[in-house]
C-alpha cells in the first residue's frame, strides 16, 4: 500500500499512474481532511471518509471517482464529518423557540451542510419574513403564513411566492424531524400554478443580440455571455469556470459539480475555444477563466451587462438562463436527438430535455403543409 498528499483535481487525478499489479494507492486531499483517493491496479478509482477513532481507523465509502466529482467528495466528506465524527450540537427546541432561532438553527445546522443552495436561504428567508423573527414558531398560523405567501405573489412574483413558502415549509419540518412537537403552518397551503418558461433566442432575433453583444464594452462580459450561449452552461457554472477545468487540446470543458451534483464535460466549439484562447493568452496566473475584483476572486454579477445588451438588442423578456435554452432549441431544430441534447446540456433524464422537442416546430409545420397539400390537391 503506497500513501501520499496532494490538492484532489479532476485533472490530477486523471494523470496520475496506477500503481503495480495487486497493490493500491491511497492519496490524502490537502483541502479536506479525512478525504481518501484509493485508485487499484486496475484503474479503478473511489473516495472515502478516513478517520481514526482512538486506536481504531474508520473508513466510510463515499463513491467512485468520476461519478462523484472531487467537489462532491469534499461536500460529503463534510457532511460524514458532522454526522459521525464531531460532537454533537444540542438543538435547542422549545416551546418559546423564536422564528429567529429556528431559522439559526435550520441555516447552521442544516442548510449550509447538506445544501447547495444555502445562500438562498440566507438571503431570502431574513428578506421575506423578517417581521415573524421575534414571534414564538408555535404562534404562527396557517392563514399567516397563506396570506404572506399571496402577497408575496403579488409583489414579486409567483415563483419567488412558491420558493418563499418551500423554504418555510422546510425549515419547520426539519424542526419537527429534531423532535419539536408543533404543527407546520406552510402544510396544506396551495403553491401558485408556474408555467414553464419557453424563451429561447428565436432566429430572427440572434443577429441583432450577437451584434449587441460585440458592441458591449466590459469584455469579461461579453465573452460570459457568448460563452454561456455556445456551451449552455448555467449561470453559476461559467462565472466560476476555473482554467484547471478546460483543456485546450481536446478542446474540453469539465465541470466538476452541476447543479444535479453530477460531473458533466462540455466539448467545446471553434468559436468558444477562441474565445478561451484569447482570454488564456492574458490570463497569466490567473485562477478564474472570468476573473472579478470582489472576494470571491470569480466574477459575479452580469446583471448590468446584460441589461445593456438586451437594450442595444431591442429583445424583450429574455433572462441569461435563456441561453441554456436556446442552445438546446436550435440543436432540436437541426435535427439532433434528445439524447445528444440531454448530453449536451448535461441532463441526467430524457424528461427534461423533452421541452425542446416542443419548441421545435419545425417537423410539426412539414406534418401540416403536408396536410394541406393533400386537402387542397384536388381543388381545382
Amino acid at each position: 500500500m503506497h500513501q501520499k498528499q496532494i490538492s484532489l483535481t479532476h485533472q490530477a487525478i486523471h494523470r496520475h499512474k496506477l500503481p503495480e499489479n495487486g497493490k493500491r494507492l491511497y492519496i490524502y486531499d490537502q483541502k479536506e481532511k479525512g478525504l481518501v483517493l484509493q485508485i487499484t491496479s486496475n484503474g479503478h478509482k473511489s473516495f472515502y471518509l478516513y478517520k481514526r477513532i482512538g486506536r481504531k481507523p474508520r473508513r466510510i465509502k463515499i463513491g467512485n471517482f468520476p461519478e462523484v466529482s472531487v467537489a462532491k467528495a469534499r461536500q460529503q466528506t463534510l457532511a460524514l464529518k458532522e454526522k459521525y465524527f464531531l460532537p454533537k450540537t444540542s438543538i435547542r427546541i422549545s416551546r418559546s423557540m423564536t422564528f429567529q432561532q429556528m431559522y439559526d438553527e435550520y441555516l447552521e445546522k442544516y442548510s449550509k451542510v447538506e445544501k447547495k443552495s444555502w445562500r438562498y436561504d440566507e438571503r431570502e428567508i431574513p428578506m421575506y419574513f423578517s417581521h415573524l423573527f421575534d414571534r414564538k414558531i408555535r404562534s404562527i398560523k396557517r392563514k399567516e403564513i397563506n396570506a404572506l405567501h399571496k402577497e408575496i405573489g403579488l409583489v414579486n412574483g409567483i415563483y419567488q411566492a412558491n420558493r418563499s413558502l418551500e423554504r418555510v415549509r422546510a425549515m419547520y419540518n426539519k424542526m419537527i424531524e429534531w423532535g419539536w412537537e408543533g404543527t407546520n403552518p406552510a402544510n396544506g397551503i396551495k403553491k401558485f400554478k408556474e408555467k414553464k418558461r419557453e424563451r429561447f433566442i428565436l432566429p430572427q432575433e440572434m443577429p441583432r443580440f450577437l451584434q449587441a453583444v460585440n458592441q458591449e464594452d466590459n469584455e469579461t462580459a461579453r465573452d460570459i455571455i457568448l460563452i454561456a450561449l455556445l456551451t449552455g452552461a448555467r449561470k453559476s457554472n461559467v462565472l466560476t469556470m476555473r482554467w484547471e477545468q478546460v483543456c485546450l487540446q481536446t478542446a474540453t470543458w469539465y465541470i466538476p459539480e452541476t447543479k444535479n451534483g453530477f460531473a458533466h464535460t462540455i466539448p467545446l466549439s471553434p468559436p468558444a475555444m477562441a474565445i478561451l484562447e484569447e482570454r488564456y493568452k492574458l490570463a497569466k496566473k490567473e485562477e478564474w477563466v472570468f476573473p472579478g475584483k470582489g472576494v470571491a476572486g470569480h466574477y459575479v454579477c452580469i446583471r448590468k451587462a446584460w441589461e445593456r445588451t438586451l437594450k442595444r438588442s431591442s429583445i424583450k423578456d429574455l433572462r441569461f438562463h435563456d441561453l441554456r435554452r436556446t442552445l438546446g432549441s436550435w440543436q432540436a431544430a437541426s435535427g439532433e436527438s434528445m439524447l445528444i441534447i440531454a448530453q449536451t446540456l448535461g441532463h441526467q433524464s430524457l424528461q427534461s430535455t423533452s421541452i425542446y422537442a416542443r419548441l421545435n416546430l419545425d417537423p410539426v409545420r412539414n406534418s401540416i403543409n403536408k396536410v394541406a397539400d393533400q386537402i387542397f390537391k384536388n381543388k381545382n
